[in-house]
């Protein structure tokens, strides 16, 4: 069953250790089967009960899942694996599409709203037992969510989106609990998932978002919650239209008690607009972040959700980090109040260079997928010839096994970086290395 592996250990955290170090060394192997409990704990000579401690141990760290009567196996890609560590080296002189950031060119000039945070704090200094959340921030952010149709709930601040998304995943779920994810869906979340000891299941998606049938599926075999990204999806630039919206709402009505995360990834950086899902059901969570407009080093998101939940989030926030800098928050609101950014000019910036490039594709045979945002999605045939030839060209994409969990092979393109004049080269590179490739769904 594993070869010529002999687990070790007389206590559960030491039986537990074992089997993540040789994980962790490739001497056990990602779907690899390990002994029944009762089978493992005769050959260690110890109490079957330590066994299943350490398997408990094993599953809420995401090294191994468990099956009921199928077994425990390794996952098939550790959570002590992250999927960053499958990024491409960019040689010197190929043009780097593969990274995810978005256009400094873009990105306001932060001096101004840095200089004035430091005014603020000099007559105005936090200290500790003050309200975590900057009165001015939170009004400017409830405002803006009342205009998008965001329902009305307490505001919290956390040091960016997948800090507020595992936040509320831990307030509610438990290790062994199913998570409905987005599949292709965003890479630091596929890994987060197991890592929390939570099960991600696949959640097929087109273009307008989440397919209803899909998420009946997830739900209806016990899914505990579901992540939905409303715009700009990553990898795919989907943005979940209002007929989806409408067709998901009733989905999710039929399983009230279903937890509901809603990641609006474009805010600030695209025109589509937001067709939100909360409060369908009865725990909520609507997250947004300023790090895709303003600068990936803002770490700071808005949350706002169900007051049980905020409650929650925030209560554990204060028993460890405490709050999210106030100099951070008065930065954001600075860069909020002064008008250094046009979001309709970052979404036509790159919704031009975006919808060009997929045209472009589309034109040559490549079936091709991007509504929103800076990502293009492009299914392959075979992901690892497609990234090779790419490189081989002077182009570096990133691969789609990055965002994959039952999804087909694809590679990710981020327009971010392209001039106009770039756009007719990429697509004739894409193109001679992957071939036309039907379809315009990713289940």
């Amino acid at each position: 069953m594993l070869g010529e592996y002999r687990i070790v250990g007389r206590r559960a955290s030491e039986i537990a250790a074992d089997v993540e170090r040789a994980v962790g060394a490739g001497e056990l192997e990602p779907g690899q089967l390990l002994p029944p409990m009762r089978e493992l704990a005769t050959e260690l000579g110890v109490n079957p009960n330590t066994v299943a401690a350490a398997y408990r141990l094993l599953r809420d760290r995401g090294v191994i899942e468990t099956g009921g009567r199928r077994g425990s196996r390794v996952r098939p890609r550790p959570a002590s694996t992250a999927r960053d560590a499958q990024r491409i080296d960019v040689p010197v002189g190929v043009r780097n599409i593969a990274d995810g950031n978005p256009d400094t060119a873009l990105l306001p000039p932060l001096g101004d709203a840095l200089a004035a945070a430091a005014r603020d704090h000099a007559e105005r200094p936090t200290l500790y037992g003050q309200d975590p959340v900057d009165p001015e921030l939170a009004r400017l952010a409830r405002a803006a969510l009342d205009v998008d149709g965001v329902p009305a709930g307490p505001v919290g601040v956390f040091s960016g989106s997948l800090d507020a998304i595992e936040r509320v995943l831990a307030a509610h779920l438990r290790p062994g609990d199913a998570v409905a994810i987005e599949d292709p869906g965003w890479g630091a979340l596929l890994d987060l998932v197991p890592a929390l000891g939570l099960r991600p299941v696949p959640v097929a998606l087109d273009d307008e978002g989440p397919l209803p049938g899909a998420v009946e599926s997830a739900l209806a075999a016990g899914a505990k919650a579901l992540v939905v990204t409303c715009r700009a999806q990553n990898p795919t630039g989907a943005a979940v239209s209002a007929a989806r919206a409408r067709a998901l709402r009733e989905v999710l009505s039929a399983h009230p008690s279903v937890l509901l995360i809603e990641d609006d990834h474009g805010h600030g950086m695209v025109d589509i607009p937001l067709a939100p899902l909360s409060r369908t059901t009865e725990h909520w969570a609507f997250v947004r972040s300023v790090a895709k407009a303003y600068g990936p080093d803002l770490r700071l998101a808005v949350l706002t959700g169900d007051a049980v939940t905020l409650d929650r989030v925030r209560g554990r926030q204060r028993l460890g980090p405490g709050w999210v800098s106030r100099l951070l928050q008065r930065t954001v609101v600075h860069l909020w109040t002064s008008d250094v950014l046009d979001p309709a000019a970052v979404a036509r910036s790159y919704g031009e260079r975006r919808d060009t490039l997929v045209r472009a594709l589309r034109s040559r045979g490549v079936a091709a997928h991007g509504r929103s945002g800076f990502s293009v999605w492009v299914p392959v045939p075979d992901e690892t010839a497609a990234v090779a030839r790419l490189l081989h060209a002077g182009w570096a994409v990133a691969p789609g096994a990055r965002f994959r969990m039952a999804a087909p092979p694809g590679i990710r393109l981020t327009i971010s970086t392209l001039a106009p004049a770039d756009l007719g080269p990429a697509a004739d590179a894409v193109a001679a290395a992957t071939g036309s490739a039907p379809g315009r769904r990713y289940d």
